[in-house]
């Protein structure tokens, strides 16, 4: 049987580097007497915080991505989605693909009126192809698909926000299989909004800053958040960066970034209660499932237009 195992030496470890990062932060955001108190938050790659890690679970088929419900958690892998008591850790049913069937790369899955929706490419075969796999999360059945064919890259994460569906399709300065050519060029990596037909009404890109953390790869996991906000990871780093939608433009604004020590990016889900500040990752080199506590409260945003109307004798030249 497979047992959740709570952590002693862990948590007091990164409960004490949380604390001492809070401090940290804490002695960054109180002015000094007589300072001058910014009207800005800071950036994203200033405002760094951390998550405290609650459980982890042995899951063999972590390598991929994680999906949650109120009353399990599904581990993501190529070709097989298995289903666990979030309670026990206790593997229940599995989804298995053929070897040499049409499910090659299943990425990230979120779960939605008893669905669980998994994003699915052909990665890294070119060119890419992409779709959305859906599966009853009572019996682990597929049920539905939805092809993309050839579009605008490789789907890695899905998730509904807001009346509608999200999802990024990635792009990678990885060379293709054989190749010097890279794998669609990372910066060509778009986040997008779909309606109930999965049709991308909207598009945005991720700032460069975030693209040059991904390396050769791109964003592998995202997830909507308690707070409102967009949460995006990379393919290796221990760390969510916190996106909020602009007010003009094209460029997805980056708000902050949290640290989450033991998982290597990959998909990420926010607990699907939504009533609380647990997010899901994974370890790929130890096939863990992990839930970190996020201070979402503690995270800052400007509330400033980053822009101004001007009158006569204040015009711009």
């Amino acid at each position: 049987m497979i047992r959740r195992r709570k952590l002693a030496t862990t948590a007091a470890a990164v409960a004490t580097t949380a604390a001492a990062l809070g401090t940290l932060l804490v002695a960054q955001a109180v002015p000094q007497a007589g300072a001058v108190v910014a009207k800005t938050a800071a950036s994203g790659a200033d405002q760094v915080l951390p998550g405290t890690e609650i459980a982890r679970y042995d899951a063999f088929d972590a390598n991929q991505g994680v999906a949650v419900d109120g009353r399990y958690f599904y581990a993501v892998n190529n070709s097989t989605i298995t289903k666990h008591d979030r309670i026990t850790g206790e593997p229940l049913l599995q989804f298995a693909g053929d070897d040499d069937g049409p499910i090659e790369h299943l990425d990230s899955g979120v779960v939605h009126n008893g669905r669980l929706y998994a994003a699915h490419s052909n990665y890294s075969e070119y060119p890419m192809e992409s779709s959305i796999e859906i599966f009853d999360t009572r019996t682990m059945r597929h049920t539905g698909t939805h092809s993309f064919g050839i579009y605008r890259g490789s789907l890695t994460w899905l998730d509904r926000h807001d009346g509608a569906w999200w999802a990024t399709f990635a792009n990678y300065d990885r060379p293709r299989n054989g190749t010097e050519i890279p794998y669609g060029e990372t910066y060509n990596t778009q986040v997008v909004k779909l309606d109930d037909d999965f049709q991308v009404v909207e598009s945005w890109t991720i700032p460069k800053e975030i693209l040059d953390r991904f390396d050769v790869m791109s964003n592998s996991g995202g997830s909507w958040g308690p707070d409102g906000r967009l949460w995006l990871t990379g393919h290796d780093l221990p760390e969510a960066y916190v996106m909020q939608l602009p007010k003009a433009g094209s460029e997805l604004e980056w708000v902050a970034t949290v640290t989450l020590p033991g998982i290597q990016g990959q998909g990420i889900a926010w607990d699907d209660a939504r009533q609380n500040s647990t997010l899901w990752g994974i370890s790929r080199r130890s096939s863990e499932v992990l839930s970190y506590r996020i201070p979402v409260s503690d995270i800052q945003e400007s509330g400033d237009d980053p822009w101004q109307v001007n009158g006569p004798g204040e015009f711009k030249q």
